[in-house]
């Protein structure tokens, strides 16, 4: 090869010295060959170097070591491989991902998403996606993503502006949001996700109560009943005419536009919390800020993102200093940044662990940061057996067959992690009445260790069932912790 090389270069550079030579003046007569033939020739050599040397450096020269040239054949292109109108890629691509396979090497991948966007973990309404931007740009995003804006809010806690959009074109909600990321003008999108009550079971009956016992409230009332402390519920709507919650409403906020019957969950928790008359809530002196953020959907409850984002802020312009969340569901970067705001306000927030059983992953807003996750027990202080367990659970407080309110002036026997929250928002409330400078920290603090809070002395009448201490119910706390 390298004589090859050196005979093409010699070869070459006499051409180009004879037509250099040409160019010189000379009193001789010109030679034959002209000008044109050694620039004929000067090419064909510079050619033949090119051809050899890619002939020697190529992988594909067939040498050993070296990769054969590819093959190609008529026919439709297989699961992975892309093609003109393949399965796999577009027409005239190249290595789409085709039904089953992997993609093929010439695949284009969708951009990350930017800051700010973010997919769904949970479930979700199907046709919708709550979205940031400029209000400039709203109708030209809803064009281009064919949406239709169906709602606003402008969050203080958050001091920015949601909008809900409804889909309109059909394409999934991922499909929507990874779209909008793409969107210079979309400065953030999510799902709408569902949230439900933590309550399996409810059951119209009056039976007596034996929740006010397991948490010696009768003794606790002596010291705090609650007096001038606000507790937002966002639930569903309250029965505020329950004879039990005569004069206990201090406002209503309506952040759903369900027209249906109320769920009677709404009205159960927030008597569980202040109920007075026929029944004794945890905390009967309290002042209830009700946010309908459920509505009913097929006999059951649901609430979304954007309903209680809308509610919780609500609650945090009317000073509430407690915020009851009896409902579990996906994450939510959005409602997590909602409620860190409201923490840093100076909120105590609590929320049901859940009911989907020991092996269930955490749920949320009760495995969020600075929320108080409350679990339930029964009447023997054992553990439910269908709540969640693990490391973010703080404390558990009776929640197996509890007596509660329902609308029209009714009870119910209801269980779950809900009732148990429930009751632990009027107990916050006690310590707060007897030690109102109390930061959410501090109250978190004398939840998870009451036995190293010996200061608080209207908490300390309380006696949770499953407390840290292990000195009641037999030790459930490891259970409870998923130890």
């Amino acid at each position: 090869m390298r004589m090859l090389v050196a005979a093409v270069i010699a070869t070459a550079t006499s051409a180009y010295d004879a037509a250099a030579q040409d160019h010189r003046p000379s009193p001789s007569p010109p030679p034959q060959s002209s000008s044109r033939d050694n620039g004929f020739w000067l090419g064909v050599g510079v050619t033949v170097i090119g051809l050899a040397i890619t002939f020697q450096f190529s992988p594909d020269n067939g040498s050993p070591g070296g990769t054969p040239p590819p093959s190609f054949s008529i026919g439709p292109p297989s699961q992975g491989q892309g093609g003109a109108g393949g399965t796999g890629g577009g027409a005239g691509g190249g290595g789409g991902a085709g039904a089953g396979g992997p993609a093929g090497p010439g695949t284009i991948m969708p951009p990350p998403l930017r800051n700010g966007f973010s997919l769904p973990q949970g479930e979700y309404v199907r046709d919708e996606a709550i979205g940031e931007a400029d209000a400039r740009w709203l109708d030209e995003i809803a064009a281009r993503h064919n949406l239709t804006l169906l709602d606003t809010i402008n969050v203080g806690l958050l001091g920015r502006t949601l909008y809900r959009w409804h889909i309109n074109s059909g394409d999934s909600v991922p499909s929507t949001i990874t779209s909008m990321s793409g969107d210079p003008r979309v400065t953030g999108a999510q799902a709408n996700l569902i949230y439900r009550p933590a309550q399996t079971e409810q059951v119209p009956v009056n039976p007596d109560q034996y929740a006010p016992q397991k948490l010696n409230l009768p003794e606790a009332h002596r010291l705090a009943s609650g007096n001038r402390i606000l507790i937002a519920v966002i639930d569903s709507e309250v029965d505020a005419s329950h004879p039990d919650l005569a004069g206990a409403i201090a406002g209503s906020f309506e952040a759903s536009s369900d027209t249906e019957q109320p769920h009677p969950h709404g009205t159960g928790m927030a008597g569980a919390i202040a109920a007075h008359r026929n029944m004794m809530g945890t905390a009967p002196g309290v002042r209830l800020l009700t946010v309908r953020a459920f509505s009913s959907r097929g006999g059951s409850a649901e609430g979304t993102t954007f309903s209680i984002i809308k509610g919780l802020d609500w609650a945090a312009a009317q000073g509430a200093r407690i915020v009851n969340m009896s409902f579990a569901g996906p994450p939510d970067p959005r409602l997590r940044e909602a409620l860190v705001k409201a923490n840093q306000r100076g909120m105590v927030l609590v929320a049901a662990a859940g009911n989907a059983g020991p092996g269930s992953p955490p749920l949320f807003p009760a495995a969020d940061p600075g929320v108080i996750a409350v679990t339930a027990t029964n009447a023997d202080d054992a553990l439910f057996s269908g709540a969640n367990r693990g490391n973010y659970i703080a404390v558990a407080a009776p929640g197996v067959d509890i007596l509660a309110p329902a609308p029209a002036g009714t009870y119910q026997f209801t269980t779950g992690t809900s009732i148990a929250a429930a009751e632990v928002s009027g107990i916050v409330a006690l310590l707060l009445e007897r030690n109102p400078s109390l930061t959410p920290a501090q109250v978190i603090q004398a939840i998870r260790f009451p036995e190293k809070c010996r200061q608080y002395t209207a908490f300390l009448a309380v006696r949770f069932p499953a407390s840290r201490s292990g000195k009641r119910a037999g030790s459930a706390w490891g259970a409870i912790r998923g130890g």
